[in-house]
């Protein structure tokens, strides 16, 4: 067994596309219109999807935007380097949510990112092997 991805509904597919390929470096790597469903599913990613989790973005055409819930917490995405990315991401006009250092009771450097419809992302550094 292995994830294959995870799905999350967006209120604007063009938007959210531009997020996580120009702002997160995502490449787009599928889209299909499904008309009689009246929905889109775009997927995105780092590599391809037979070797990686890749995020499928749900467009339904008559929905504009979500209430995110309670039970959903974040996407992670692990980076070189904490500080220089989410420096990245608001250059690029990516919102910082939590700024880049230690998380709280740990050593671990992390940032929080949101997306266009709201869903926060986590930046986290490289583990390293003990």
């Amino acid at each position: 067994m292995r994830l294959l991805h995870t799905m999350i509904r967006v209120g604007d597919l063009e938007k959210s596309i531009k997020f996580y390929t120009e702002v997160l470096g995502m490449k787009l790597l599928r889209q299909k219109d499904y008309p009689d469903g009246k929905f889109t599913l775009a997927f995105v990613g780092y590599g391809d999807e037979q070797n990686n989790t890749v995020i499928e973005l749900t467009h339904n055409w008559d929905t504009d935007s979500y209430d995110l819930g309670g039970g959903f917490g974040h996407l992670a995405i692990e980076v070189n380097d904490v500080y220089e990315a989410a420096e990245k991401i608001r250059a690029q006009g990516g919102k910082i949510i939590r700024e880049p250092g230690p998380m709280n009771a740990g050593t671990t450097i992390i940032a929080f990112v949101e997306d266009p419809d709201g869903y926060q992302i986590e930046l986290l550094a490289p583990k390293i092997a003990a």
